[in-house]
């Protein structure tokens, strides 16, 4: 018996890389999975041949497993409706989503448009919120259910020409955090995941330099199925106390990631005014600034 036996799951994004893993790994825990691709270009824009859905449904079943294909854009909320509605209409039951699915519109910020800004938030942020509320109702019904959503150091550090991404993925956050406080008293649980991987979401990285060329090596060597196992602990019975944190997984490491709390503080009895503030404050403060890191910048050990 798997930690998922007779449970059924929606990963979306699962045709290729991170996704894809985690459906497996899920299947060979013992879940039914709803695995749920559009089969897309990596900026959201036509079809890259033959179904990938149909082909890790057909590896799951190939394993003895049950799964089904879902083609559904998660950036609309009658497509997150109908993929949490095929785990039921297929399985009998929803037990955990996670929001997997992604794009990239990577440009410098005074290059970015309106639109490469929304088409990133509506499949990372909006998608993560439709799938997660449609299956909010069964969650809540059955008083059990885990959500996975997938953040990203591009947002809890840093990083070049991703505002969009970074935006998305710190929304994904919050939307983390809220979804476990308003939904914690129905024994429903979620987190969020950081994953280093190298997939096609990070294979158009420049190597134009040394240093680049350098830094791409080093996430070549980020294995995408790594990410699998967490997760599926991460939502299996066996962390039913675990809920509102911030992981990361990097090949063979999984850290716990710090939240946003007050560090320092000042304070007046006479009010603050502009002046007072520039005088004293910034000079107070500025020893705990935080540098304009990127994510290379703070993890620069190679994986293990």
């Amino acid at each position: 018996m798997g930690m998922m036996e007779g449970k059924a799951v929606l990963v979306t994004g699962a045709g290729r890389g991170v996704g894809r893993g985690i459906a497996l790994e899920m299947a060979k825990a013992g879940a039914a999975v709803v695995v749920n691709d559009l089969g897309v270009s990596l900026t959201g824009e036509g079809q890259e041949g033959p179904s990938p859905a149909e082909q890790v449904v057909e590896e799951i079943r190939a394993m003895g497993g049950k799964a089904v294909a879902s083609h559904d854009s998660v950036a609309d909320w009658e497509g997150g409706v109908a993929m949490v509605k095929a785990a039921i209409d297929n399985f009998g039951r929803i037990d955990g989503v996670v929001n997997n699915a992604g794009n990239l519109r990577d440009l410098f910020f005074h290059k970015m448009g309106p639109d490469d800004f929304d088409a990133v938030l509506a499949v990372h942020l909006k998608g993560s919120f439709n799938t997660s509320r449609a299956a909010a109702p069964y969650f809540k019904e059955q008083g059990s259910g885990a959500y996975v959503h997938m953040t990203s150091t591009a947002g809890l550090i840093g990083n070049f020409g991703q505002a969009n991404y970074a935006s998305a993925k710190m929304g994904i956050v919050g939307l983390s955090k809220s979804i476990a406080i308003d939904m914690q008293r129905f024994g429903v649980r979620s987190n969020a995941v950081a994953p280093f991987a190298w997939t096609r979401m990070i294979d158009s990285i420049p190597t134009d330099t040394p240093e680049q060329q350098k830094r791409v090596e080093g996430l070549k060597k980020l294995d995408a199925n790594k990410i699998a196992p967490f997760v599926v602990a991460l939502t299996s019975d066996e962390a039913k106390d675990v809920t509102g944190q911030i992981f990361g997984v990097r090949n063979n490491e999984i850290y716990l990631f710090s939240q946003p709390r007050p560090i320092r503080t000042a304070h007046t009895s006479d009010g603050w005014t502009p002046e007072t503030v520039t005088e004293r404050v910034f000079d107070q403060f500025r020893n705990d600034f935080y540098p304009l890191h990127r994510s290379g910048d703070v993890f620069t050990w190679d994986p293990c």
